[in-house]
């Protein structure tokens, strides 16, 4: 017996033969419960203004992050008068010690924070510095370690550690306790296994303080809630160095409310967090309400730790009734505490991420009508406590979850359901730890411990009971807002009793959220602003951030080259990082990737932050194209209609947006064709605003051909195919695969002799040109897959060129289709970009070309045709003639390279014979590629096998030397010239020449190396 309960309801715990028992799970919350939250005096104050109020609330956050550190290690309060604030934007706060408090948490009375906008981002951030730095680790002794074991065992831990030094204790994920697991062969063990786990994958890291150090090891602040097994890989203790950590931030006594589209009850186009954590130590949000949202509350991510959040709402929630969405309150950190928190039609209301290190707990909280369970969801999270919950309608889990949520597995290790009620507790045992539930009033479902089911059992919290024990404190205050049944549930009442209980039975028992009113009401907020100024009234100006406010030169075809000014673009595409066996998905680096309330590589990545990981790659290019997709599940590749909405994250967003009504294959609603995506198309617009600025360019592929060609499940969940759309735009249902797994849906989309389907391609056409109306850093793409026939190339340029402003256009198809519109004049005016991707010359001089409007993709003609194998001089012809033959248009070349070629040959094949966007590397030193801007590939001093050059009489020569030496003509040209040799992998100069050469003849010159760049200049 894990726990006995006496007699007096005092807690006896009992270990484990190897040391286990139920942890302590006080530790949680804000100052670890030690102490209650404070009340912090207001420095200045907000009255609601008239039109957006982001930036007058910033600058009173700004204005107190300014301030001094006081004593307390606050800074000061701001204080928002009652009454409405419409925020367009974000609250931020970065700065330690700020409290953001405002008059009320009523929509009616208080202080309401109004969300506008169609933006996803979190309405309040609070964002610490993740700089966190770790040093060399110490083994642990080769001893098991217990759960709630606060000693840890490492030899000569005198000398590495003293007291007071922060630190993680690290337990690894290795491959023999996943084989113990079992979760090293989750789901399918074939060609598409994404949800196996991997070793490392969910390593866990408690953060904690030394607070004895001797030889035999430490002692530490807070008990670890797993063993450490040296069976399974022991542990290992790392001091860490946090600095840009912040602490002591509170968000307190006000009302979030959301705006959203009434006429869509599922509408996701507005803010879906409240308030998110990151990145800081000792917090609360206490006495928010947090209305129509379609995320979350509260979510606290993986920085955060010791929080509370208590006496919170989730209301009225707007969304899809999916997955990642309304988890009301929830957290990924570690020691955080929920209490008396209510939530109503979430999804998640209660819940702990994957893979957490604990403990967190929940106590006294309330989900009414959930659509899914409260509980933990996934990856071996540990030390979780639910205490008190009510789940009226829906579960409570400990479970095993197989593969859902991309493999979710165990959810939970040693960790205790309380006196809890709910439909159904889901409590397991997992391999290698435990799960316990005492006092639960709920169908039992599960191998775990399960003892006094149905009982009513002392003391009512055991989060309060395991505090009072630690500290040696009562905890009056906080045990009296504990809500206790203090009529008798006697099975012989007296006839008194019955009566009077009849009487009572004319009101509604009491609810969570009615008692947190009551809490509010007894014990309330002081909002005084006596002796304070309002924020117009402080003499403050804030740090100017410095912004790349001059835009670059525009994107433009200059003597036959894509150039921003006189500068060639070169430096190729930067390449979305997919991970292992996610076909289609567009990883890292994608613009339209949203995590709901996640921001970082990765996870929803800010255009800026793209814009510097391309900056830094060395790239000048995004290739941006949709995925294949909207969520994870589909990386099966199978073809079936999900069976339910329990999509898996991250999500590539689609340019439309849903309507709110049916069911799609995903089992979310159907998309409107009518209705485009603001997030969508607000992100691309964000980047190439920043790529004006930033001499970049996006490369925008409008279609992803492989939707609609090849593989059935690419067609699945595409908006565009009728059972996913409002629309009716007429392809057939159930759509008809091939071998019952090919579609063949080319010739349907691409047939606009179909009103309905012209219409659709016409305003999607429109919408990708005419976001960008204002901005000169965009490339139009087909897409780079296009295979498809001439007349939809020909409607697509149509329909561009009646856009006003719709900058460059890049022509990317099967060669006879390209040639077809080349040789067009009415369409060749249309083009800028010659984009070679379907086609190539093969080693030995033959062409391989695809036909275009034959219904089959790329890789489906390289199936039917020998690609054969290409050669830097195979290259340097195919770029050559069309830059030769179309000297007016810019020539790229994106086919197929041949492999491990020295000295970056085949992309520099394709620059000197004048491709533009070549992955050429930058040549800091020197300004080449304005120089080179003004030359031309030359033919006659050019040798297929030996030398490329370019150059123009009297300015200057570029030569690739594929040998040691050089010989140029240069007769007609007597100027003199310097001479500088570059490497050509890395950009950097070789060595300049120390004697200048005088032209008006033939020279030779010998190369430090083969494969060699020179400059005459």
């Amino acid at each position: 017996m894990p726990i006995h309960i006496t007699e007096e309801g005092k807690i006896v715990y009992y270990a484990y033969p190897n040391g286990d028992r139920v942890p302590d799970f006080s530790y949680c919350g804000y100052q670890r419960s030690e102490h209650p939250i404070p009340y912090i005096e207001a420095k200045v104050y907000v009255h609601p203004p008239q039109g957006d109020a982001t930036a007058v609330i910033q600058r009173a956050i700004d204005y107190v992050s300014s301030l001094p550190l006081q004593d307390n290690q606050f800074r000061g309060a701001i204080q928002l008068l009652p009454g409405i604030y419409h925020i367009e934007g974000q609250l931020l706060i970065r700065k330690s010690g700020i409290v953001l408090r405002g008059s009320g948490c009523n929509a009616s009375g208080g202080t309401v924070l109004q969300a506008k906008g169609f933006t996803k981002n979190e309405l309040i951030r609070i964002l610490g510095y993740d700089n966190a730095e770790t040093s060399d680790s110490l083994k642990v002794s080769d001893k098991y370690v217990p759960v709630n074991a606060t000693f840890i065992p490492l030899a000569s831990a005198d000398k590495h550690f003293k007291v007071g030094d922060k630190i993680r204790v690290i337990r690894p994920c290795t491959p023999e306790w996943l084989a113990e697991l079992g979760t090293d062969r989750l789901g399918n063990q074939q060609e598409y296994n994404f949800s196996k786990w991997q070793p490392g994958q969910y390593t866990m890291a408690w953060e904690r303080n030394v607070t004895q150090v001797s030889k035999e090891g430490i002692e530490i602040d807070v008990p670890i809630t797993m063993s450490l097994d040296p069976e399974y890989g022991g542990g290992y203790v790392t001091p860490l160095k946090w600095t840009g950590r912040i602490y002591n931030i509170g968000i307190e006594n006000l009302c979030c409310i959301s705006d959203f589209d009434a006429a869509n009850p599922k509408d996701e186009n507005h803010r879906w967090q409240a308030i998110t954590f990151n990145h800081i130590q000792d917090g609360w949000v206490r006495r928010v309400t947090a209305k129509h949202f379609a995320g979350s509350a509260v979510m606290l991510l993986e920085g955060s730790s010791q929080i509370t959040v208590e006496d919170c709402k989730f209301l009225e929630p707007v969304s899809e009734i999916a997955n990642h969405r309304r988890y009301a309150f929830h957290t990924l950190g570690q020691q955080t505490l929920f209490q008396r928190c209510y939530s109503e039609n979430g999804y998640r209301d209660f819940s702990v991420g994957k893979g957490v290190p604990g403990p967190n707990a929940f106590v006294q909280c309330h989900s009414e009508c959930p659509y899914s369970f409260s509980g933990s969801t996934g990856g071996f999270s540990n030390g979780i406590l639910m205490d008190k919950i009510t789940v009226s309608g829906g579960n409570l889990e400990y479970g095993y979850r197989d593969i859902s949520d991309q493999g979710a597995g165990w959810t939970a290790a040693n960790s205790l359901f309380w006196q809890g009620r709910a439909s159904q507790t889901h409590c397991v045992t997992p391999p290698t730890a435990h799960n316990w539930a005492y006092g639960m009033w709920t169908q039992p479902y599960g191998n775990g411990y399960y003892q006094l089911s149905h009982t009513f059992i002392k003391p009512e919290s055991i989060f309060y009971a395991q505090l009072t024990e630690r500290t040696g404190k009562k905890q009056e205050l906080e045990e009296n807002k504990i809500f206790v049944y203090h009529t008798l549930e006697t099975a012989k009442p007296t006839v008194e009793y019955a009566a009077w209980m009849s009487k009572q039975s004319l009101h509604p028992d009491i609810r969570m959220d009615k008692w947190i009113d009551s809490m509010i009401v007894s014990y309330p907020i002081d909002c005084s602003i006596h002796d304070i100024p309002e924020i117009s009234q402080v003499k403050y100006k804030p740090r100017k951030e410095h912004t790349d406010a001059v835009k670059s030169a525009p994107l433009t075809i200059r003597n036959g080259w894509v150039t921003r000014g006189s500068q060639i673009m070169t430096r190729g595409t930067y390449p979305h990082k997919s991970e292992p066996g996610t076909t289609g998905w567009q990883g890292i680096g994608s613009l339209t990737l949203f995590y709901p309330g996640r921001t970082g590589h990765g996870y929803t990545e800010e255009p800026d932050s793209i814009a510097r990981q391309l900056e830094e790659s060395g790239s000048h290019v995004l290739h941006h194209r949709t995925g294949l997709w909207y969520e994870r599940r589909r990386n099966d590749h199978e073809r079936n209609m999900q069976a339910d909405s329990e999509v898996w994250a991250p999500f590539n967003e689609y340019p439309y947006s849903r309507s709110g009504t049916g069911e799609a294959q995903d089992r979310l609603s159907k998309y409107d064709l009518n209705k485009f995506n603001p997030w969508y198309w607000y992100r691309l617009k964000q980047f190439v605003d920043l790529a004006d600025r930033k001499n970049l360019l996006l490369w925008h592929d409008h279609y992803n051909q492989h939707n609609i060609i090849e593989e059935g499940a690419h067609w699945c969940d595409y908006p565009w195919r009728s059972a996913n759309n409002i629309n009716n735009l007429g392809f057939p249902e159930k759509t008809l695969f091939a071998g019952d797994k090919r579609v063949y849906m080319a010739e349907q989309f691409y047939d606009i002799t179909r009103p309905v389907i012209r219409k659709y391609h016409q305003l999607f056409i429109r919408q990708s040109v005419n976001t960008f109306h204002d901005n000169n850093g965009v490339i139009h793409s087909i897409g780079m897959e296009y295979t498809g026939p001439l007349h939809f190339m020909k409607f697509w340029l149509e329909e561009i060129a009646s856009c006003p402003n719709h900058q460059l256009v890049a022509l990317t198809a099967t060669k006879d289709v390209q040639d077809a519109v080349l040789q067009d004049s009415l369409y060749n005016k249309m083009v800028d970009i010659i984009d070679i991707r379907q086609w190539h010359y093969r080693n030995d001089g033959s062409l391989y070309e695809p036909q275009g409007g034959c219904s089959l993709a790329p890789r489906q003609w390289a199936r039917l045709i020998d690609p054969g194998t290409t050669s830097c001089e195979s290259i340097y012809r195919a770029v050559y003639e069309y830059r030769s033959r179309y000297p007016e248009k810019a020539v790229t070349y994106n086919a197929a390279m041949p492999r491990n070629v020295e000295g970056n040959a085949a992309n520099w094949a394709v620059f000197m014979a004048g491709g533009s966007l070549a992955k050429v590397p930058p040549i800091e030193a020197m300004d080449v590629y304005t120089l080179a801007s003004e030359f031309q590939p030359v033919a006659s001093l050019t040798e297929s096998n030996r030398q490329w050059v370019m150059g123009k009489a009297q300015k200057g020569y570029l030569v690739y030397c594929l040998e040691t030496d050089i010989h140029l003509d240069l007769s007609h040209d007597r100027k003199t010239y310097k001479v500088v040799w570059i490497n050509p992998v890395n950009g950097e100069i070789f060595r300049k020449e120390q004697t200048r050469l005088k032209g008006g003849k033939v020279i030779s010159l010998k190369a430090p190396q083969k494969y060699c760049v020179c400059l005459l200049y």
